[in-house]
């Protein structure tokens, strides 16, 4: 299948569950980006900083920029122009830095809090107190240029169709929770961002209504290395 194919038939798809589409474009060149866009898709995820703010500047201007990856405080001036989603954020000092770029550039920043339900030491995320705990903080009570949208989260990396259900399972639970208690009045509050090219549709099958979708539509990914300049 094409990309242009792999595309359409994922929309199609989803698009009857009301699940919205990410293409994780990481690493993948313009071209199969434009592929993707001629056929319809406008939101795209990258987890480089340099690589996003590189691919925006040679982009066509109505695509939709979601940074997927782990944000460290000091790259988020970069984004801040432009990001339409960070879904990665994981502190409240990450949190403070991203209200005063968005300030700086005059926008309101959407952003996911990432919640750690993945049984691995190499996921970032906050557990379920720490995330408790943000959103009781007062300093986070205070930003005014950032809007949580919600939470994303990354399940186990696993054959066990059990384990990633029960993460997923627990993950829109957890949603369920915190947006009756801190976001009732918030319809902002909407995106359970959960499920990959290997488990989207379990993924869906347990609430979630965003999926980061990569080697379904771009096949297998070829890792390089971007440096960031200051």
């Amino acid at each position: 299948m094409s990309i242009k194919e792999n595309i359409q038939t994922l929309k199609k798809e989803l698009d009857a569950k009301n699940v919205k589409l990410v293409a994780i474009s990481k690493t993948k060149p313009n071209e199969d980006i434009l592929v993707a866009y001629e056929a319809g898709q406008r939101a795209f995820g990258e987890n480089m900083v340099q690589e996003m703010v590189e691919k925006e500047e040679a982009l066509p201007k109505d695509i939709e920029w979601h940074l997927v990856g782990h944000l460290q405080s000091n790259k988020v001036k970069y984004i801040a122009p432009f990001v339409s989603l960070i879904h990665s954020v994981d502190s409240v000092k990450l949190l403070k830095e991203i209200d005063k770029q968005a300030l700086k550039n005059k926008r309101v920043i959407d952003c996911l809090l990432q919640v750690y339900i993945a049984d691995e030491d190499s996921k970032f995320g906050l557990d379920h107190a720490e995330l408790i705990e943000l959103l009781r903080d007062e300093e986070f009570r205070m930003l005014k240029n950032i809007r949580i949208r919600g939470l994303m989260g990354i399940a186990t990396n696993t054959d066990s169709e059990k384990v990633v259900k029960e993460e997923f399972y627990e993950l829109k639970m957890l949603f369920d929770g915190v947006k009756v208690t801190y976001f009732r009045q918030e319809d902002s509050f909407d995106i359970l961002s959960m499920g990959m090219s290997s488990d989207f549709e379990l993924a869906i099958e347990q609430g979630s209504n965003l999926v980061r979708l990569g080697s379904s539509i771009f096949g297998k990914r070829v890792t390089k290395h971007f440096k960031l300049k200051d």
